[in-house]
């Protein structure tokens, strides 16, 4: 289907591609079996430019907003979802800066994190915290000019990679969703430490751990917005990184539908190629069919987030795209396997890491069953706004 992209949009879905054949494609397999995090490959990103698409040009960055995020994420997770995560979750970590922070903040973290310098991380989720962020237990109490964090954040993209830190704590409980305050913490500072580094069953290569605070003294000068802002900075900065889980969905959607159409021509049975099956011919052209369904509604709410700048134009959206690109991701993976028979559950070939990788999409920055919550009550507040 042809996207009428632009010249500079091309761009980065060929530099894109060719950084995923060159750099990321020959270490997926080794980087996924040893868990390792792709440091030089981050590195080697930031030096392509594509660490800051989408972070302003007045901050170092290419200025080609979640579109630009989305096409990139997209075309590398096509070959490893999880290598290009450490992109994804510092667009998820950088999200509150570039939403709400003062223009010195900005200054300070930005350039480095659009030149691939520095890697950011989000610090929402907690133990007993997950689809319920709000019932966090992470606290900030106020003390001078300072306040002191104790809490541990969960299951943090980047955690212990990462050196800017965008995290969420309670700093007056008794008002609720309004006591809640966003903080920039950097790696290394007194009372911050990591939990172990959690051993997953998919997106292997990226580094998943437990952020710890213990009498962590930050000053008020890094807080982010205001105090009491916290969960308009969260929930802000969900409605504008889900789209970039969506695009690293459908890279590996159509990654995997890739490696299946190559495999049903070359695998014979009974005398010929098995993609002359009419059941195989069926499975892909459902699975073809999704996927450009997929990617049609994932662009328009990119560009919708790109033109809009209010959260509340495209909130819903950006819930159906996430929804819709990772049950299509975890659909069109487990056929793929199926297409491939034995062969795709063995680790020799890549849609077995595909399924594995599909799944979480699923999961974070909120599961579907939270997406459809949040697509349902947009959907009723539309039509009572009518009214």
């Amino acid at each position: 289907m042809n996207y009428f992209f632009t010249e500079e949009q091309q761009m980065i879905i060929d530099t894109a591609k060719e950084f995923a054949a060159k750099h990321i494609k020959p270490v997926r397999e080794k980087y996924d079996e040893e868990g390792h995090f792709p440091t030089e490959e981050v590195k080697k990103m930031g030096e392509a430019g594509l660490c800051g698409l989408y972070i302003p040009e007045e901050y170092g960055g290419m200025g080609k907003g979640i579109m630009g995020l989305c096409l990139a994420v997209e075309e590398m997770s096509k070959v490893c979802s999880a290598i290009a995560l450490s992109m994804a979750a510092t667009a998820l970590g950088t999200f509150p800066i570039l939403l709400f922070s003062s223009d010195a903040q900005k200054k300070k973290y930005l350039p480095d994190i659009a030149s691939g310098k520095d890697l950011a991380a989000f610090g929402l989720t907690e133990a007993n915290a997950g689809s319920d962020a709000l019932g966090m237990q992470t606290t900030a109490v106020k003390d001078g000019d300072y306040y002191v964090l104790n809490g541990t954040k969960q299951w943090i993209t980047n955690g212990g990679e990462a050196r800017v830190y965008s995290v969420i704590a309670v700093t007056d409980r008794a008002r609720g969703s309004r006591g809640l305050t966003a903080f920039i913490i950097e790696k290394d500072t007194k009372g911050f430490t990591f939990g172990k580094k959690e051993n997953k069953m998919g997106i292997r290569a990226s580094a998943t751990r437990e952020l710890v605070f213990q009498d962590c003294r930050i000053h008020k000068d890094q807080i982010i917005a205001k105090e009491g802002m916290g969960a308009i900075v969260a929930v802000n900065t969900l409605y504008n990184s889900r789209p970039g889980v969506a695009a690293q969905a459908l890279g590996i959607a159509a990654g995997a539908f890739e490696e299946a159409l190559a495999y049903s021509r070359q695998r014979k049975q009974f005398g010929q190629p098995i993609s002359s099956f009419q059941a195989v011919q069926h499975m892909l052209a459902d699975m073809a069919t999704e996927i450009e369904a997929a990617r049609a509604l994932l662009y328009a709410t990119a560009k919708t987030i790109d033109a809009a700048g209010d959260a509340k134009a495209f909130a819903k959206e950006s819930a159906m795209s996430k929804l819709y690109c990772s049950d299509v991701a975890m659909k069109v993976t487990v056929n793929a396997v199926q297409i491939l028979g034995g062969y795709g559950y063995m680790k020799e070939y890549p849609v077995e890491k595909m399924m594995r990788d599909a799944k979480i999409t699923q999961i974070y920055e909120g599961t579907n069953q939270i997406q459809r919550n949040e697509i349902a009550l947009g959907l009723i507040k539309e039509i009572a706004s009518k009214k």
